[in-house]
């Protein structure tokens, strides 16, 4: 049965004649969200494979992996504001089947050119699902558990990737390749049917026009920007390609910030809104904790497969404490910040993450095996699930609850954008700690094995066994090598995280609640089907 009565978006959930069942709104947006994240990981692992199945170049393979993650932050922001405006459940149902699709294509994929184009379709739905699964959160749940719903999400958001990751790699190990695509597939089906069940349809009502033109010149920005970050470390940070793809992403950087301040209250993003703490420390923190986190993925898993010898499977399993300890103190930061205040959760979890870091930088060793990374790692995860959920819960407060489609897309993008940094600057400084280190290292080791092992600590266990005598020799160098580019990566993120932990305390979001979305503008519509 249904009615046409629209209540409050505020009231909604509160216990009346209209309370929604909150836990299944958001176990299903969770299981919408992980069916994203799951897929953003999990091709990593079937690098090889795919590229003996397809004949395929290893630049056309990271092509594949890495046009999903492009598509994705590319239209965030102008899918999420439509989302507002059209509604968001009709965007979520929408785009889990557009993504439904595209993963069964992918699974089913006879060429590298139907894989890539269905990839570019799965980024497409998970653009047009990621910012309406927390702008369903945003809009929906009342204040008072809002906070613990956001905590369920960002840990979901932060540990998701690496739980994908594993469930990937196992089923790379029992099973074939193309199985990987039968868990986002799964995830997918299961979460339609509880949208069309479960959800409530809500929409921002708008006077103004759809800002197409901020939507165009963010789209370009965003994957000038991104492109530069993903092939700066393959094609160099100096190719004509990647000078080329900055500066446009840079121009239409600045294009997008005059048009948006030009436009004002018809904007897509009024981005004067940054002035706030909520919105630019909550933004910053996660650019730095998602950069740090994925950043930590390149260091590690060289290191457990290439100076520990461990299979893909066991890395990604030794992953799992960080992944874990994240997503439990994600839902626990709500009730600290409800007791410490906001600011102060972000400060202690930033402050335990780069204590993680620093952990690692000083214990790590060629000798010291897993047990000398473990207490940095779950430092590491405490603190980033304490400093994710009130970064995330100060930017959505800071934008009004009719443009939550809009402030949820800001969040990935953030997150996205953190995380293209993140591998692009710590992958850089272990390579460059590498090289720097093994050049003294190599006398002896013929040349050709020499120039081979200089090109990264994988490639020096490969060739290893075809220098003879010199094999232990250069492996040794090698794994020493990698040891010492680690801790430069190490101590840099822990510099960086220090930086960030007097900024926020000096100017992050405040201590007391942020106003509730409700004062700041017209109230909302949640339509009951």
């Amino acid at each position: 049965m249904s009615t046409n009565q629209p209540v409050p978006a505020a009231q909604a959930g509160r216990g009346g004649p209209d309370a929604r069942p909150l836990r299944k709104i958001l176990i299903t947006v969770s299981i919408a969200l992980m069916a994203v994240i799951a897929s953003v990981t999990g091709l990593n692992v079937a690098q090889t494979h795919m590229a003996v199945e397809f004949d395929a170049s290893q630049n056309t393979v990271l092509w594949i992996i890495n046009i999903y993650t492009l598509a994705l932050a590319a239209l965030l922001l102008p899918l999420g504001a439509l989302g507002d405006r059209l509604g968001r459940k009709p965007m979520l149902v929408a785009g889990l089947g557009v993504f439904g699709m595209a993963t069964v294509v992918a699974g089913l994929a006879p060429t590298a050119e139907v894989m890539l184009g269905a990839r570019v379709a799965g980024g497409i739905g998970a653009a047009m699902i990621m910012p309406i699964t927390l702008a369903v959160i945003t809009s929906t749940f009342p204040e008072e558990q809002r906070g613990k719903a956001i905590g369920v999400w960002t840990g979901v958001a932060g540990g998701g990737g690496i739980l994908g990751m594993f469930l990937s790699a196992l089923l790379v190990d029992v099973a074939d390749w193309r199985w990987l695509f039968v868990l986002p597939a799964a995830l997918v089906g299961v979460a339609l049917g509880m949208t069309l069940k479960w959800v409530p349809n809500s929409r921002e009502t708008s006077a103004h026009r759809f800002d197409t033109v901020g939507a165009l010149v963010s789209v370009i920005a965003v994957v000038g920007l991104i492109f530069v970050l993903q092939e700066g470390p393959e094609r160099g940070w100096t190719a004509p390609e990647t000078l080329i793809s900055l500066a446009v992403g840079l121009i239409a950087a600045v294009g997008f910030v005059a048009w948006e301040l030009y436009r004002r209250d018809a904007s897509l993003l009024d981005v004067r809104l940054f002035r706030e703490r909520g919105l630019s420390g909550g933004s910053i923190t996660l650019l730095v904790v998602f950069g740090v986190q994925a950043g930590i993925g390149v260091v590690l898993f060289p290191f457990f497969q290439a100076v520990l010898g461990w299979s893909g499977l066991l890395s990604t399993v030794a992953m799992m404490p960080m992944a874990v300890a994240m997503m439990v103190s994600s839902g626990l930061a709500p009730r600290l910040a409800a007791g410490i205040g906001a600011r102060s959760t972000m400060v202690v979890g930033i402050a335990l993450a780069g204590v993680g870091m620093a952990l690692m930088a000083l214990f790590v060793s060629v000798g010291g095996g897993y047990p000398a990374v473990l207490p940095g790692l779950l430092a590491m995860g405490v603190g980033m699930g304490l400093s994710m959920t009130p970064s995330t819960e100060a930017i959505t407060a800071s934008l009004p609850r009719e443009k939550q489609g809009v402030a949820s897309a800001l969040n990935d993008v953030t997150r996205e954008f953190g995380t293209a940094l993140g591998v692009a600057l710590l992958g850089a400084l272990v390579s460059a700690g590498y090289r720097s280190s093994i050049d003294d290292k190599l006398t002896g080791i013929p040349r050709g094995a020499a120039d081979t092992a200089r090109e990264g600590v994988a490639n020096a266990v490969e060739v290893a066994d075809s220098t003879g005598p010199h094999a232990q020799d250069l492996l040794h160098a090698a794994q020493q090598s990698f040891v010492d580019g680690w801790q430069q990566a190490m101590w840099a993120g822990a510099a960086i995280m220090a930086v960030l932990f007097f900024w926020i305390a000096a100017r992050g979001p405040g201590n007391t609640p942020a106003a509730d979305a409700d004062e700041q503008a017209p109230a909302e519509t949640v339509t009951v089907d």
